[in-house]
Parts: structure tokens; C-alpha cells; sequence
């Protein structure tokens, strides 16, 4: 899909490891490299025009960072199984409610209203332009996550949420595939988001609890469902 929402890196300047490691970290996490595509260095090397000290660093960069593993020949990237993604997705959770629970807890907490404004824009221009369904659209669900988080003013909360966000996003951009999935993404984003800009804080966490999913049931079913997606599409990306 050709479209202004979804960016790519383009980072000619840099050291040939970071623009390596940009480049490839980019791919893996909107999904371009396949789950059983496998990355050697002596491959990447030609590729990118570079020797293999370069590509050798990045690629270990990218494991220490939890995005590929050793295998058959190569490296691949990791896929969580089912109890981990199990784990994980009951970790996003908690952390999405927690940045509106703590505002109903505290009436000192307020949520930046730049930020809500901003992202409300943001939506309301998507509204009207919407994407086709596709992977990438996972991205653009995570910003309005972390944009709803950092507005709630708890920094920690925020970047815990970028990290697992980055960790499940593999399996989780298989949940946009279809029109009415990202249709009613849209809408529960802005009404969830207009209810915050209205201080009416209890309907939004309710909103949010309905969108993320709270229950261990809901969790363990949204994991499977993403699973067996990608398993389906994983390679047709």
C-alpha cells in the first residue's frame, strides 16, 4: 500500500550499521521480512552495499533487542508463542487503563490537552481519508495508544508501552486485514479520545476497557486470533 501514513526509513547519512539496523528493524516491524524469512550476513551485505562488519553489528543489536533469534543458517525473527503473547497482551492492557484510572484517582492528574486535541485531529483526518486495511495499520493504532498515555503525564506508563507494543507488534498488525476491523478502529479511537477531552473519565475508561480488552478471556482470545492471522498472512505482507 502506497500511502502518506505509512513511512519507511530513509537514512542515507548515517553509519552504515545504524543505517543497516534502521533499515532492517523498519522491515521487521511492519512485517516486510516474513516470519520464516531468514537473513544471513553474507545476503544483507550485498544487499545494502556494505561489508559484513556493519550488517554483523546490527544484526546483533536487533537480537539483543528481542527482534531475531539464531537459527538454521540465519537469523529469523521472533515470533512470541502463545503463553507469551498471553503474558504480554495482559501487560498492554494494564498499562493502557492505567494512564485513565490514575487520572480518576487523582483529581490533580489531568490529561495535556494539546495532545488529546492534536491526536482528535489526527483521527478526524484519517476519518474522513481512511487507509485500506493492512498490516501497517498497526503503527498508526499504537500512536494513538501512546499519544492517550503521554497525555495522562506518566512518562514510565508510556515508554512500558512503547516497549510491549514493539514486542507484539508482529503478531498484532494481522488484527487490520479487513475494512470493518479498521472502520471501527477509527471510531472507537475518536470517541474514546473526545470522551478524555471532555473530562468525562469513567465512560472513557469504560470505552477503553470495551477496546483493549481486559478480561483474561478476551486477552488469551484476542492473542490466539492473532496468531492464527498471522500464521495465514504472515508471508503475503
Amino acid at each position: 500500500m502506497d500511502t502518506g501514513l505509512y513511512t519507511s526509513s530513509d537514512t542515507p547519512h548515517l553509519p552504515h550499521r545504524e543505517r543497516v539496523h534502521a533499515a532492517l528493524r523498519e522491515e521487521l516491524m511492519s512485517g516486510r521480512i516474513g516470519q520464516r524469512e531468514r537473513m544471513t550476513e553474507e545476503r544483507l551485505a550485498e544487499r545494502f552495499g556494505v561489508s559484513r562488519t556493519p550488517v554483523r553489528e546490527a544484526l546483533t543489536r536487533l537480537r539483543s533487542d528481542g527482534m531475531i533469534e539464531r537459527g538454521d543458517g540465519g537469523y529469523y525473527p521472533v515470533v512470541p508463542n502463545l503463553p507469551q503473547l498471553r503474558d504480554l497482551y495482559e501487560l498492554r492492557v494494564t498499562l493502557e487503563l492505567r494512564g485513565v484510572a490514575r487520572a480518576l484517582e487523582d483529581p490533580s492528574v489531568r490529561h495535556d490537552p494539546a495532545v488529546v486535541e492534536a491526536e482528535l485531529l489526527r483521527w478526524y483526518a484519517i476519518r474522513e481519508a481512511p487507509p485500506e486495511p493492512d498490516p501497517r495499520f498497526v503503527v498508526l493504532d499504537e500512536e494513538f495508544h501512546v499519544a492517550l498515555s503521554r497525555a495522562s503525564g506518566n512518562p514510565a506508563l508510556t515508554e512500558a508501552l512503547v516497549a510491549v507494543n514493539r514486542r507484539i507488534r508482529r503478531v498484532r498488525m494481522y488484527d487490520f486485514l479487513t475494512r470493518d476491523r479498521v472502520d471501527s478502529t477509527i471510531t472507537e479511537h475518536i470517541g474514546i479520545m473526545e470522551l478524555v477531552r471532555d473530562g468525562r473519565l469513567d465512560e472513557a475508561y469504560r470505552a477503553l476497557h470495551d477496546h483493549v480488552g481486559a478480561s483474561m478471556d478476551v486477552v488469551l482470545e484476542h492473542a490466539r486470533r492473532a496468531l492464527t492471522q498471522m500464521a495465514l498472512h504472515g508471508d503475503r505482507v
